[in-house]
C-alpha cells in the first residue's frame, strides 16, 4: 500500500487537505473527493499555486445560524434508528441557540451551557448527551460546508463531565407482584414482558407478531429492533406465554402492543407506568429498571453472567459485570471446591457452623 502523502487525511469517505497559504496560515479544506489519487492531485495543485505566489480560491461559506443547521440535521437524523431520542436533545439545543450564528460557537459557550444544565438539576449524563449531540451536528456542518473546521475544533475542546453509572435499582419479588397488580390493560402486559425478558422499552413497544414463535417458545428480535443492531433470541417462559396468548390480535396491525384507537404502536407508557408505581408505593424507579430487575434476579438465582449477557444483548461482558456483586454464593462455591480438593473440608459447611455458634 502506498505511503500516505503528508497533508492528506480522511473525514468519513471524503479526503481533506492541509497546507500553508502564502501568508503562512494553515489551511484545511475538503477536496470533495473520495478517490485517493484525485485527492493527491488536488493537494499538489494547491501547493503548486502557493509556491507560484497564487492564493488558491477558498470556498465562500455563508454565515449560517444554528436553526438552519438544525433543519438540515433533522433531515439527516430522521433516517437514523435513534431519531426519537435524539430529536428531544436537538429541540433543547435549538431552544438555547436557535438564532446564534455558527461561527459564534466556542468551548466557553458550551461549558457555560453545561453549568446551566447542572444548576437546573440535570445529571452529568444529560449534559453530556447534549454536548455529544451538538458536537456531531457541527461535524456534519463541516461536511456540508455550513461552517469552517476551526469552529468544530473549538467545540471538541469541551470535556465530558464524569458520570455516575453505578445506579442499580431493582424490585424484590414481592414488589414485582405488587407492581403487576396495580398495572392496568396493556401496561400490565408490557411490564410482565419486561420482567420476564429483560428487553428494552423500545424493543418491547416495537415488538411485532412475526417476532414471536409461541409454538417453539422464543422471541427473535431483528437487527433493526435492537440497540446494538444484532439479532437476539429470547426464550418465552410459561408466564409470558400465557400473557401473550391472551392478547387480542388484529390482522391489520402487525404490532403486539398498540393503541386501539389509532392502530399504531405505543410511543411510551410513562403516564400509566408512573400511576402504577404510585399505587404500588414504589419510589425512585424507572421503566429501564425492569431490565435491571430481570438481570438481578437471574444472577441471584445462580445463572452465570455469560448467559445473562446473551439474554440482555450486551456486546461485551463489561456491562453485565455490574450485576456480579449479586452472586456472592459463586465465590463461596469456588473456595469450597478448592477446600474440598486440598483440605477435604467444606467451606460452606464451616460457615454454616460458624453462624450457628455465633
Amino acid at each position: 500500500m502506498a505511503k500516505r502523502m503528508r497533508g492528506l487525511y480522511k473525514r468519513g469517505r471524503i479526503w481533506w487537505v492541509c497546507y500553508k497559504s502564502i501568508d503562512e496560515r494553515v489551511v484545511r479544506v475538503s477536496t470533495e473527493k473520495a478517490d485517493h489519487d484525485e485527492a493527491v492531485d488536488f493537494l499538489l495543485k494547491r501547493k503548486a499555486e502557493v509556491k507560484a505566489g497564487i492564493e488558491p480560491e477558498h470556498k465562500n461559506i455563508t454565515n449560517y445560524i444554528f436553526n438552519e443547521l438544525v433543519a438540515e440535521y433533522i433531515k439527516w437524523a430522521e433516517r437514523q434508528k435513534c431519531f426519537k431520542s435524539k430529536i428531544y436533545l436537538i429541540n433543547q439545543l435549538a431552544e438555547a441557540y436557535g438564532s446564534l450564528p455558527l461561527r459564534r460557537f466556542n468551548s466557553m459557550l458550551l461549558e457555560q451551557y453545561q453549568t446551566e444544565r447542572l444548576n437546573k438539576g440535570n445529571k452529568p449524563a444529560t449534559a453530556n448527551r447534549l454536548i455529544a449531540t451538538i458536537s456531531h451536528m457541527f461535524t456534519k456542518a463541516v461536511e456540508w460546508d455550513m461552517v469552517e473546521e476551526e469552529i468544530l475544533k473549538r467545540i471538541r475542546k469541551v470535556k465530558m463531565l464524569p458520570e455516575n453509572n453505578k445506579r442499580l435499582r431493582y424490585l424484590s419479588k414481592d414488589e414485582c407482584q405488587t407492581l403487576i397488580k396495580t398495572c392496568q390493560g396493556n401496561t400490565k402486559a408490557i411490564v410482565i414482558t419486561a420482567l420476564n425478558t429483560g428487553m428494552r422499552k423500545g424493543e418491547i413497544l416495537s415488538l411485532r407478531w412475526d417476532n414471536l414463535d409461541l409454538k417453539h417458545g422464543f422471541i427473535l428480535l431483528n437487527q433493526d429492533q435492537t440497540k446494538n443492531s444484532e439479532r437476539r433470541e429470547i426464550p418465552i417462559n410459561d408466564t409470558l406465554r400465557g400473557v401473550l396468548q391472551g392478547i387480542t390480535r388484529r390482522l391489520d396491525i402487525p404490532y403486539v402492543f398498540y393503541d386501539s384507537i389509532i392502530g399504531k404502536p405505543f410511543q411510551d407508557v410513562k403516564r400509566s407506568f408512573n400511576t402504577a408505581l404510585r399505587k404500588a408505593g414504589i419510589k425512585d424507579f424507572h421503566f429501564h429498571d425492569l431490565r435491571h430487575t430481570f438481570a438481578s434476579h437471574l444472577v441471584m438465582a445462580g445463572i452465570d453472567l455469560v448467559t445473562v449477557k446473551e439474554l440482555l444483548g450486551h456486546k461485551t461482558l463489561t456491562m453485565t459485570l455490574r450485576y456480579a456483586h449479586l452472586a456472592p454464593s459463586h465465590k463461596v462455591k469456588a473456595v469450597d471446591v478448592l477446600d474440598r480438593t486440598i483440605n477435604k473440608n467444606s467451606t460452606s459447611h464451616l460457615l454454616h457452623n460458624l453462624a450457628i455458634n455465633e
